[in-house]
């Protein structure tokens, strides 16, 4: 897709983005000048983060991201999910899989040790 065919952006936006980093600099600098308990300091955090995220959701990339996120938890409703015993059989079939292919290259390994040993005469 051509950068010319996307949705013009606002120049409002990359203030709005340069908020979003002053908001979150100051929840890392803040967690690191002020002597605050692990409680204050958490909380502190987590509010700093949300408003971080509402600003950027204002965005036009923000705003892409929580359609494709809504479009996202449609499509997951959708899905078929396999049955407990559906399940249980595919991981069966896939551990008898793994064991049978590290037998036989087990088995490999052993057979290309012994002829290289016998070439060579190291009797390894």
């Amino acid at each position: 897709m051509k950068a010319a065919s996307e949705t013009p952006k606002s120049g409002f936006d990359i203030v709005k983005w340069l908020l979003v980093f002053v908001i979150l600099s100051l929840a890392v600098v803040g967690n690191y000048l002020y002597e605050l308990t692990a409680l204050e300091k958490a909380i502190a955090i987590v509010v700093l983060v949300v408003i971080a995220g509402a600003v950027a959701a204002q965005t036009h990339k923000g705003r892409t991201f929580i359609n494709f996120a809504k479009e996202s938890r449609t499509e997951v409703r959708k899905v078929v999910w396999p049955t407990r015993q559906e399940t249980m059989q595919t991981t069966l079939v896939v551990l008898v899989a793994t064991l049978i292919m590290g037998l036989l290259l087990w088995g490999l390994d052993a057979i290309l040790l012994r002829v290289v040993s016998f070439l060579t005469g190291l009797g390894i």
